[in-house]
């Protein structure tokens, strides 16, 4: 392998660096954009209401759980998952919304 590029693979990781995305889920109407999301590992779910009431979205799940409290309508907040599983996220205000997110390794 040449210098430069031996150089360049190691200054950007070429090969060795997973990227970390963000997925939306938006509130509307009361109900979540989906049912079901999947991330990976390190991935963040941006949940934006754009519903015309607060909503206070959360999880139990046990190593994944969070509660973003209020959340007023226009405002998004992100939750990192850094471990796999399935973890069921609710609206305490609203317990007919539910999204399950799957984080796969």
């Amino acid at each position: 392998m040449r210098f430069e590029a031996l150089v360049l693979t190691a200054v950007l990781g070429v090969g060795h660096t997973a990227f970390a995305a963000d997925v939306t889920v938006v509130q509307k109407n009361k109900t979540f954009s989906t049912q079901q999301v999947q991330v990976k590992v390190g991935d963040r779910i941006v949940f934006m209401n754009e519903d015309s009431v607060t909503h206070n979205v959360y999880s139990l799940t046990k190593g994944l759980e969070f509660e973003i409290k209020t959340q007023e309508p226009g405002k998004s907040d992100a939750v990192k998952f850094d471990r796999p599983g399935v973890a069921v996220v609710e609206c305490a205000i609203h317990p007919k919304m539910k999204v399950n997110v799957q984080v796969a390794k």
